[in-house]
């Protein structure tokens, strides 16, 4: 098989929980590069919050946000935003059931309580810096949703849109926090496009995810992998799985594919 790109999610599959990453990740990474192929990060979190993990890692290709926006050497390739009027009703209903959320844009992460103690454990996570109190609604180009505080009860009234489902964030502590993901804009779809962007085919193409929001990647690849810390709920997806991430998950899938020694 003749591989030509690698996508990688963040959190769970390239960061550890103490937010490090190992050295045979970046090892992995060099490797591949030296060899002429394409390394991808793929995350739910927004762009401008992981500049300085992509430039450390040398990786000039990214999708965030879920697949909303993509990137390949500072080019868009993929910016959708959600419809203005679906995230007013987002923000209602989290209103009325006491939930938090966050909502994304391509710069500012804007939260509806910054001082609530969810919201605060979930920017320490995440190690998000650029936050900003949602004073007044805002609807307007919104690339990215999280949802806070809820039960596993609460999930299915956000899903009465038939296009839209909840994917729970797989971060030990961060359970009751859940992505919004459209099922025509995700890291599969982004994937697709970046794919016919560089000319590459699905079977040329390797991802590496944990969580249930990576469900659609592995999907749209020729070799998934599953990490060995994944939500047991993404296995049926993946065609591989590796050890995990605190055992250089990463570098074993690889190591599988004979791309990496």
């Amino acid at each position: 098989m003749s591989y030509k790109i690698v996508f990688l999610d963040i959190d769970g599959t390239i960061l550890k929980p103490d937010h490090s990453y190992d050295s045979s990740t970046v090892n992995a990474i060099k490797q591949l590069q030296e060899q002429g192929i394409h390394t991808f990060i793929a995350t739910g979190r927004p762009l401008h919050e992981i500049m300085r993990l992509a430039n450390e890692l040398q990786i000039d290709g990214m999708i965030g946000y879920n697949g909303a926006y993509a990137v390949i050497k500072g080019e868009t390739i993929v910016n959708e935003p959600f419809e203005p009027m679906y995230v007013q009703q987002v923000l209602e209903k989290a209103k009325d059931s006491k939930h938090e959320m966050v909502l994304y844009t391509n710069g500012e992460n804007y939260f509806t309580s910054i001082n609530d103690p969810f919201t605060e454990s979930f920017i320490e996570t995440f190690q998000m810096e650029i936050n900003v109190e949602l004073i007044r609604p805002r609807t307007e180009d919104i690339l990215g949703i999280t949802l806070m505080k809820l039960k596993e009860d609460e999930v299915a009234k956000y899903q009465s849109d038939e296009n839209v489902h909840l994917s729970q964030v797989n971060v030990t502590g961060m359970e009751q926090a859940y992505d919004v993901i459209r099922n025509n804009v995700n890291k599969g779809e982004a994937i697709k496009k970046v794919l016919k962007y560089l000319d590459i085919n699905k079977e040329d193409a390797v991802a590496f995810g944990d969580g249930l929001n990576d469900k659609e990647m592995l999907l749209s690849v020729g070799t998934g992998f599953a990490m060995g810390n994944a939500d047991p709920r993404l296995l049926q997806y993946a065609t591989h799985r590796t050890t995990e991430v605190t055992d250089s998950g990463i570098f074993h899938g690889l190591k599988q594919l004979k791309l990496v020694d």
